[in-house]
């Protein structure tokens, strides 16, 4: 994959895709050069009317672009719900688990969940599920990618303490929901072989990419000085969107992508450059710890891979 660039994404005519959080950054990126490569693109995105300008911007930049957007907020478990009824008539080859949240002030999501694990973890876990029947059908080539960051190095899931009960610390709340993101892909990879299925789930992170995810908290509490740090280090240091995406784009189309495999830019390029398979802590491929996750994360949401049921 040296070298690999988004000219490199194979025809994607005829698939579908569903990417969330497609209305800004990482994730507009990614829903933009899948539907220049022919791909039928649903934007699922919190903020309609922020959707329509991003579905607008993608036709201007990739004319013939097929997109749609959709509502979608992982922070409610009902938006997720309803998203999945809206589309289960679909066909669906891709699922681009990428929209998320970072070390916000404490919040809660409406189902009473911490927000970064509640969004960033337990939204897409649902989401997969309720869309899982639909991704099994689409045959060779589906695949699920899961948009998690070198950062889940920081902290591993506490599963005595998933909602941060014992004292919230925001960067600690960010760190553990990344690795949840590859504990799921972990259990997730592990079910798709046992059940002898083509469908491939693996996982991407951006390494240092000039987004709005790093502002977003410092704008919630109107710290400028913190905000203006963020969009300094985003203009001097950081790579861009285009390039952050390389990773989640080689997951979803690339030729040799394997069971579980995660991919980010090199560490020793600080976390810039094309994409390779990526570094990550020993926890996120914990068995136990997997299918610990894996099923607290079934009561929580209520929601079952009945589809993948041993």
């Amino acid at each position: 994959m040296k070298g690999w660039t988004a000219s490199d994404i194979p025809d994607q005519t005829g698939r579908t895709a569903v990417v969330t959080g497609a209305n800004s950054g990482l994730g507009f990126v990614t829903a933009r050069e899948l539907a220049r490569r022919g791909a039928r693109v649903v934007l699922g995105c919190r903020g309609e009317q922020r959707g329509a300008e991003a579905a607008e911007r993608i036709r201007a930049q990739a004319p013939g672009a097929r997109v749609e957007v959709a509502p979608l907020d992982l922070a409610d478990l009902s938006s997720v719900r309803a998203f999945a009824a809206e589309h289960k008539g679909d066909r669906l080859d891709l699922l681009i688990n990428n929209a998320g949240v970072m070390a916000l002030p404490h919040r809660r999501t409406a189902d009473g969940f911490e927000m970064q694990f509640g969004v960033n973890h337990l939204g897409h876990f649902a989401l997969t599920g309720l869309l899982l029947p639909k991704l099994l059908e689409a045959g060779p080539g589906a695949r699920v990618v899961t948009v998690s960051s070198f950062m889940h190095m920081l902290g591993t899931v506490d599963p005595r303490d998933l909602n941060m009960e014992r004292g919230y610390r925001r960067w600690v709340a960010y760190a553990r929901s990344k690795s949840a993101n590859l504990l799921f892909t972990h259990e997730l990879a592990h079910r798709l072989r046992a059940a002898d299925v083509r469908l491939v789930a693996a996982a991407a992170h951006p390494g240092y990419a000039a987004t709005n995810l790093m502002s977003a908290a410092p704008k919630m509490e109107g710290h400028r000085a913190k905000e203006r740090f963020m969009e300094i280090g985003n203009r001097y240091f950081a790579q861009s969107p285009e390039q952050g995406t390389l990773p989640v784009l080689y997951a979803a189309t690339g030729p040799d992508v394997r069971q579980d495999d995660f991919f980010g830019p090199p560490l020793q390029g600080l976390l810039r450059g094309s994409p390779i398979r990526s570094a990550r802590a020993k926890w996120t491929l914990s068995d136990t710890a997997g299918r610990g996750l894996w099923a607290v994360s079934e009561r929580l949401t209520g929601v079952r891979y009945e589809a993948l049921a041993s």
